[in-house]
C-alpha cells in the first residue's frame, strides 16, 4: 500500500458530529455520546474510503492564540464566552459536547491515533506544519476553507472537504480551487484576507468581494503585488485602489493571522495505523455505550 498520511482537523469533525448525529443513545450515566459515536463513524468511513497508512488527530491547544488576537482583535471574538487574561479565552461550546471531549481523547488513545497539538497554536497550524514536513502524500480532513492554502498537487497534498456532510465528501485539489474561486490554492490565503470571513471575525477589505479579489490576484499574483500596484496607481480600478489604501492597517496584519504555521516542531509520535489497544477500546465502548460505532472503527483500522 502506498504510504499516505491523513490529518484530521479534529474539532471541526467532532463539532460536526455533535450537531449532525441525533442525541438518542447515551451512556449509562446519562452522558451524551453523539459526538464520540459520530467521530468514530467518521474515522471508520475516512480510513475505509481513503486508505491512509498514517493518521493524526490534530488538536487545538489554543483555539484563539493571543498573538493572532494581538494582530487582529476581532479574530474569533464572537465565539468567546469568557476572556481569560494571560490565558486561553474560553470558547462557546455546548455543555453536552464539552463533557464528551475527554472521552474523545481517551478513545483516540485506545485506537492508537496520536493527538497532536502545539502551545499557542491552533489545529490548523499543526496541520500546516505536519503537511509541510510530510514525506508522503497527505489528505487533510476539514470543513475549514482556510486550509485550502495548503493544497499542493506536486506533493500530493489535498483536502477532504466535509462542509457538505460525510455523505458528500469532496476531494479538493488545485484545479477545484481554481474552478470555484478563480485563484490558485497558493493564493488562497491572500484571497481570504481580501474577501474576509465573518466566521473567523475577519473583516476583509470593504467593497472587495470574491470576484474582485480573484480578479486582482489574477492580475498581480499576490497581495503584496496588489498593494504595490495600487500604490503606483496601476492596480485595479481607481475605486479598488482607494479601498486597498483605506484598508492598509488591516492588510499589514491580516496575512499573518490567516496564514497557517508551517515550521512547528513536535515531540516524536507514532502515527502508523494498527497499534490499537483492543481491551481499552472495548472497555471504553462498554462504559460509554459506543456500540456499533466502535465496532466499525476497529474493523476499519484492522484492514
Amino acid at each position: 500500500m502506498t504510504d499516505r498520511i491523513m490529518l484530521l482537523d479534529t474539532a471541526s469533525l467532532y463539532f460536526r458530529a455533535f450537531y449532525g448525529v441525533p442525541d438518542k443513545v447515551r451512556a449509562a450515566d446519562g452522558t451524551s455520546v453523539n459526538a464520540v459515536r459520530g467521530l468514530l463513524d467518521m474515522i471508520a468511513k475516512l480510513v475505509t474510503a481513503y486508505e491512509p497508512t498514517r493518521l493524526v488527530a490534530c488538536w487545538d491547544d489554543d483555539w484563539r492564540p493571543a498573538w493572532r488576537v494581538d494582530l487582529l482583535p476581532s479574530y474569533k471574538a464572537h465565539r468567546v464566552v469568557e476572556a481569560v487574561p494571560a490565558g486561553t479565552d474560553i470558547e462557546e461550546v455546548p455543555d453536552p459536547l464539552e463533557a464528551q471531549i475527554p472521552v474523545i481523547r481517551d478513545v483516540l488513545a485506545a485506537l492508537g491515533i496520536p493527538v497532536v497539538g502545539a502551545a499557542e497554536h491552533e489545529a490548523d497550524d499543526v496541520i500546516g506544519a505536519l503537511a509541510t514536513a510530510a514525506d508522503s502524500p497527505v489528505d487533510i480532513v476539514t470543513g475549514d476553507r482556510d486550509l485550502f492554502q495548503l493544497i499542493d498537487d506536486a506533493r500530493g497534498i489535498r483536502i477532504v472537504y466535509t462542509a457538505r456532510g460525510m455523505s458528500n465528501l469532496e476531494t479538493v485539489d488545485d484545479a477545484a480551487v481554481v474552478s470555484k474561486y478563480g485563484v490558485r490554492a497558493a493564493q488562497y490565503a491572500d484571497f481570504a484576507v481580501l474577501r474576509g470571513d465573518p466566521s473567523d471575525g475577519l473583516p476583509g477589505v470593504a467593497g472587495i468581494g470574491e470576484k474582485s479579489a480573484a480578479s486582482l490576484l489574477s492580475a498581480h499574483g499576490s497581495l503584496d503585488g496588489i498593494r504595490a500596484a495600487a500604490a503606483q496607481g496601476t492596480g485595479g480600478t481607481p475605486a479598488q485602489r482607494a479601498k486597498i489604501a483605506a484598508a492598509s492597517d488591516y492588510l499589514d496584519v491580516a496575512p499573518a493571522v490567516v496564514r497557517v504555521a508551517r515550521d512547528l516542531t513536535f515531540a516524536p509520535f507514532d502515527d502508523r495505523l494498527g497499534d490499537v489497544d483492543i481491551d481499552a477500546a472495548e472497555a471504553l465502548a462498554e462504559k460509554w455505550n459506543l456500540g456499533s460505532s466502535m465496532t466499525r472503527v476497529l474493523a476499519a483500522l484492522a484492514r
